[in-house]
């Protein structure tokens, strides 16, 4: 998995490569929350991820709960298969899907 940040003001944009999953959740878990710190806006970029675990998701639920704070939280680019996962798991009622 690989991790991009692109931070405009108190607006950020995490790119998440590759597989989400419980062994790079922790990963993901860690660099979101040392920089969401006066974060308002945050865009997650999953255009390039292929595959995501319930640890995954529990990052993004954890990263909303924050946002929902702070801020507002959008998931950008999500593929087919991710998107079938977030309807089955009620988490398209949950994230804000762009």
């Amino acid at each position: 998995m690989t991790i991009e940040k692109t931070i405009n003001g108190t607006a950020l944009t995490v790119a998440v490569a590759g597989r989400l999953d419980t062994t790079t959740a922790p990963e993901l878990d860690a660099s979101l929350k040392a920089s969401l710190d006066g974060v308002t806006d945050l865009t997650l970029d999953i255009h390039a991820l292929e595959y995501i675990s319930s640890a995954g998701l529990r990052v993004l639920l954890s990263s909303q709960k924050t946002m929902n704070r702070q801020g507002v939280m959008r998931v950008s680019g999500a593929n087919e298969t991710i998107l079938d996962i977030f309807e089955v798991t009620g988490f398209s009622e949950i994230l804000t899907l762009v």
